[in-house]
């Protein structure tokens, strides 16, 4: 019941998603935590804005250090950010707060940085942690312009990595995106994976009025 939140590319509402699907677990009487193992972009008396996000949607109380194992200053490339703040992203860091975290929760829902395939050290990518973790992966496509060639590119990425799409969800970034319905009918047709909702524009995200738009049960159809 742990998936792993991938996208077409930055800023295409990952962690709106990841809330949305926080509060429809919660909804549903389970006990949910979100984390992002790895964030780019926060002062230093404060908490990166995704993980702020994610720890207000769950309903399990986990630490800092559990939701977000890695966190660097400045916005930029996961691996860079890293380097640059004289560190280097670990995957057994990661592994072990995962683990804890699926002794507290029903549900843990890991937002991934950036695309699927954004480098997090010298040698290892985004894929290679959801490989790690062994866990389906869930695809927030950004509808806007050019989002057809990047969604159908990342479900091969998932695919070649061997882990399940288990879903995807088409998240309205531009309002003015002219012929939405036949981009999300295109997608539909030809991505392996069942939509699970199209959540439309907002002005001011709302991750619980998001999860209105998420249907859960194609996830459980889809086990």
């Amino acid at each position: 019941m742990s998936y792993f939140i991938t996208g077409t590319d930055t800023g295409v509402g990952k962690t709106l998603i990841s809330c949305a699907l926080l509060h429809a677990f919660a909804a549903q009487g389970m006990r949910v935590v979100g984390m992002k193992p790895v964030a780019a972009g926060c002062t230093e008396d404060e908490l990166n804005e995704d993980v702020q996000r994610l720890r207000a949607a769950s309903n399990v109380l986990a630490t800092l250090g559990q939701i977000n194992p890695y966190s660097f200053p400045q916005p930029v490339a996961p691996h860079i950010a890293a380097r640059n703040a004289g560190a280097r992203i670990d995957f057994r860091r990661i592994l072990t707060s995962y683990r804890e975290l699926t002794t507290q929760a029903d549900v843990v829902i890991v937002e991934g940085a950036g695309g699927f395939r954004v480098p997090l050290n010298e040698k290892q990518d985004s894929a290679d942690l959801a490989m790690e973790l062994g866990l389906a992966v869930i695809l927030v496509v950004g509808m806007r312009l050019g989002c057809l060639n990047h969604a159908l590119l990342t479900q091969r990425a998932i695919a070649d990595s061997g882990l399940e799409c288990a879903g995807w969800v088409a998240n309205v970034v531009d309002a003015d995106m002219s012929a939405l319905p036949e981009n999300v009918d295109a997608l539909r047709e030809r991505l392996a994976a069942p939509l699970l909702g199209v959540v439309p524009h907002m002005a001011a995200p709302d991750a619980r009025a998001a999860a209105q738009h998420l249907d859960l049960g194609l996830l459980e159809s889809n086990e």
